[in-house]
């Protein structure tokens, strides 16, 4: 059933929808990055992203809650398209040298899908004098913005010099310094 005239109310439900589908197929796709993580530091970031992905659907569901409406997902083509390219690049990469650094750039779409979403949807709560809602969202979107931070950090410190060979050449470096 349309919607005669839809506002910015219907636009945010439907972005709530939209994100509670993607928020679960994440999970899933989260446990996928994890088994695949070859870097220590990498697979404790996405545990832990894994663990505030539950929070977030929790989150989600108390949003409804405020709004008077029953937690639903709607298909999320978008992030259905991220996830496949992710599972593609796992597949195409996952046990190669690059594999770190191709979690993190198919992790970091998803943060980046993610955070544009929450802050759109901060803004319409905001608009519509929905302060619960506003609170709960700006939760999420600060761990949404220090996971795609830490990811950034990963990938410059450690799974991009991994990638492009950088990484063994200091090992052998460190290696030759202690025969000397």
């Amino acid at each position: 059933m349309a919607i005669e005239k839809p506002g910015l109310q219907d636009l945010l439900e439907h972005g709530l929808q939209d994100i509670y589908y993607a928020e679960g197929r994440i999970l899933k796709a989260l446990e996928k990055m994890i088994d695949a993580a070859q870097d220590d530091e990498l697979r404790e970031a996405l545990e832990q992203h894994r663990d505030e992905t539950g929070g977030h659907i929790g989150k989600l569901e108390e949003i409804f809650e405020e709004l008077g409406s029953t937690a639903k997902g709607t298909k999320c083509e978008a992030m259905d398209g991220i996830l496949k390219e992710g599972e593609t690049l796992l597949k195409d990469f996952g046990d190669s040298p690059a594999g770190d650094a191709a979690i993190i750039f198919s992790a970091q779409a998803v943060e980046h899908y993610e955070i544009a979403r929450y802050g759109s949807m901060r803004a319409w709560a905001e608009l519509l004098g929905e302060n619960q809602v506003v609170r709960l969202i700006e939760e999420i979107l600060d761990e949404e913005e220090a996971a795609d931070e830490k990811l950034s950090m990963i990938a410059e410190d450690r799974a991009n010099p991994a990638a492009a060979g950088d990484g063994e050449d200091e090992a052998d470096e460190n290696e030759d310094d202690e025969e000397e």
